[in-house]
């Protein structure tokens, strides 16, 4: 009897690590099974996918984890942060490094490398009392930095492949937000961090530079995909092919859920726009508000699927685009990078989860409400 009941208990506790690290998949993976029961699979599955954007993004991270892998980012933002020899100006470097990171190899891949950085900062230099305002201004610098380039955020590869939208009007849609999301991090910086001094003694380690020129060379080479330089499907030959020979891991580390979540979340946007009745619900919500309801959505769906999903509803691209890149700030679940972040806080520091996630909170939905208002008001 007794064995009966701690068998299961064990399968659960080796399951739920599982569940939490892909909630978000798993959720697409649901949501596009739930629907393919309503709107049975056909021809027309295949119009839902957008191969462009699921090249591109597969490119981008490839790229980025090769040179990760050669620690890259890790040591150029270690020698600027060694620069610094104050707490305030220490933790502005951090964030702007996240902030600049984001907008050139997405903003999930800036946290997994910065985020480290500012803990090895912070720790060595015996200034852990700010680690819970460093990571959570990281975390914003890295959903709003990102918003400015297609690349930096899913969502916006994503809206800028499936409305063709222009670069020049892309970068005019997203600069205003951008900068106010610039000063207020600033602000926020400079008003919550004193001025005290910092030693960080570790020098910055020296990088292959042959490696690096070759990935840089690569990542150029998506950058060339994304802005439709390039036919996706020749980069789609070129990076692959050139890391399986000089560095396969780097393939192997992916986000391959990222993607996969991807591809069912297309499978359920894809089908609630051939239920009539959702899409009329849908349509009649985006009419209202396209800004406003995006943003919303985000807080309850994340930022991604909320991008795929209201896509096929509206047109008016430019609002949904701003919608769905400062709706990332609000609450934990609003974008996968917040998730990246409170886990590697967790990791770092559990016994004051409590008063990071009402940090946390407190400081994304006042960005989330400031951002909304501005958008709002210059709309």
């Amino acid at each position: 009897m007794n064995e009966s009941l701690i068998k299961p208990t064990f399968s659960l506790k080796k399951i739920w690590p599982i569940v939490k690290e892909n909630a978000v998949l798993i959720i697409a993976i649901l949501a596009a099974v739930i629907t393919s029961l309503i709107v049975p699979p056909d021809e027309k599955y295949i119009e839902y996918f957008d191969f462009k954007t699921l090249s591109c993004l597969f490119c981008v991270l490839a790229v980025v984890c090769a040179l990760r892998n050669i620690r890259f980012f890790y040591t150029l933002a270690k020698a600027i942060v060694r620069k610094f020899r104050n707490a305030k100006v220490a933790i502005l470097a951090l964030v702007y490094i996240t902030f600049i990171g984001s907008m050139l190899i997405a903003n999930d891949m800036a946290l997994l490398t910065f985020l480290p950085l500012g803990y090895f900062i912070l720790h060595t230099t015996g200034k852990e009392k700010y680690l819970a305002f460093a990571f959570i201004m990281q975390n914003i610098a890295a959903n709003l930095g990102g918003m400015l380039t297609p690349f930096g955020n899913p969502q916006n590869l994503y809206l800028y492949s499936k409305f063709n939208i222009p670069d020049a009007e892309f970068v005019s849609i997203m600069f205003p937000p951008f900068l106010v999301a610039i000063i207020l991090i600033t602000a926020c910086c400079l008003i919550f961090v004193k001025s005290e001094p910092l030693e960080i003694e570790e020098k910055a380690a020296s990088l292959p530079i042959w490696r690096v020129v070759v990935y840089l060379a690569l990542f150029a080479v998506a950058i060339l995909m994304v802005f439709r330089f390039m036919p996706y499907q020749i980069g789609l030959i070129i990076i692959p092919l050139a890391l399986l020979f000089l560095d396969r891991q780097a393939l192997l580390q992916v986000d391959y859920g990222l993607l996969f979540t991807f591809v069912f979340f297309f499978i359920f946007a894809g089908n609630m726009g051939r239920i009539d009745a959702v899409r009329e619900f849908f349509s009649y919500l985006l009419g209202i508000n396209t800004l406003i309801f995006s943003a919303m959505s985000c807080q309850f769906i994340s930022n991604v699927p909320s991008a795929i999903l209201l896509s096929q509803f509206t047109d008016n691209y430019r609002d949904l685009l701003l919608g769905v890149n400062i709706g990332g700030a609000g609450t934990l679940i609003a974008s996968l990078a917040s998730l990246i972040t409170f886990k590697e806080y967790t990791k770092q520091d559990p016994k004051h989860t409590l008063s990071y996630v009402l940090k946390f909170t407190a400081f994304n939905f006042a960005f989330l409400i400031l951002l909304t208002v501005f958008c709002y008001l210059i709309g």
